[in-house]
């Protein structure tokens, strides 16, 4: 089985806010494929066949520094391919996506999460959100809401993040790289 989890945090608070960017990205995929999520332990799940393979959508439902626990049980071994991690970065300008595969946390709390629960390898896809404004702190920038007037700008982003996601279930990690860690945000 095939893994693809959006880190965020759970509940209405944080639905619109950058950290919850993995979030937007996985319920864009369950949009496009008519998924439904179920309520499971740790983590709503939604699950499809893609590619001829078993595919489960995943929500992590405790905090951003455990997502690692919702996710450690859903794919044994998890490795390379078949877990694909969706979540923000702040090393990234807003808009731009790069995927990689393996590699450190990056100060990420939810990746280092997984990668102390999963292992390191798994494919990540990072959609930036930039840096905080001078003066304030990355916890208050993370945690806050999109401005209205990027909202446009966050869809995209979302939307493009969905359609790397496809690419690597479809096509492979290395036709994903190409194609997305070239384009601009």
């Amino acid at each position: 089985m095939r893994v693809v989890a959006g880190l965020g945090n759970p509940g209405a608070r944080y639905a619109r806010t950058r950290h919850n960017v993995g979030f937007m990205v996985v319920r864009e995929l369950a949009n496009r494929w008519d998924v439904s999520f179920e309520i499971g332990a740790a983590a709503l799940c939604g699950t499809v066949l893609r590619e001829g393979k078993e595919l489960k959508l995943v929500l992590p439902q405790m905090f951003m520094n455990l997502s690692g626990d919702a996710v450690v049980g859903l794919v044994q071994p998890p490795a390379g391919e078949d877990l694909i991690v969706v979540y923000d970065d702040l090393d990234l300008p807003p808009g731009v996506l790069r995927l990689r595969r393996d590699g450190s946390a990056g100060g990420h709390r939810g990746v280092e999460s997984i990668i102390e629960r999963c292992g390191s390898t798994f494919v990540r896809v990072r959609v930036g959100i930039g840096r905080p404004p001078l003066g304030m702190g990355s916890a208050d920038y993370v945690l806050g809401e999109f401005p209205d007037d990027e909202c446009k700008l966050w869809a995209n982003a979302v939307e493009r993040a969905a359609d790397a996601v496809e690419c690597v279930l479809t096509h492979g990690l290395q036709v994903a790289m190409n194609r997305f860690n070239a384009m601009e945000g």
